[in-house]
């Protein structure tokens, strides 16, 4: 989510066309609550109180916001198991997973080869066909 609000070169460029073509197709965009505060963390830290609510609302008006509730805590525990995956991996495939969602995005090659349960397709940002 971050590449839709701040310049990342091609990744936020590829972002921006995947949105594009979602926005064409009617498809919904969902991502966790931890989402949020990953992407509040830099303007939080520079005391950036606008751009925190700009990214809040930017947030909350174009994606569906997953909780990171009981049945995607215990997905959590289950996926850690995975030493290789980091934990805020851990939580978005969670979260993801808890809600059933059919594709997950992804920049990192390492969480396009998990298999989770609940998620139909993981998949690379790269990579992805539009």
């Amino acid at each position: 989510m971050v590449y839709l609000f701040e310049d990342f070169g091609p990744l936020s460029e590829r972002v921006r066309v995947v949105r594009r073509k979602m926005l064409d197709r009617g498809d919904q965009l969902l991502t966790s609550t931890f989402t949020l505060g990953e992407l509040l963390e830099k303007p939080v830290e520079r005391g950036a109180a606008d751009l925190c609510n700009r990214y809040e609302q930017a947030l909350v008006k174009s994606a569906i916001l997953l909780p990171f509730d009981l049945k995607a805590a215990t997905q959590y525990a289950r996926l850690r198991c995975d030493r290789s995956l980091q934990p805020p991996d851990a939580i978005q495939l969670a979260c993801a997973g808890a809600a059933r969602v059919d594709l997950f995005s992804t920049n990192d090659e390492r969480v396009v080869k998990k298999r989770v349960e609940g998620i139909q397709f993981v998949t690379s940002l790269l990579g992805a066909t539009l």
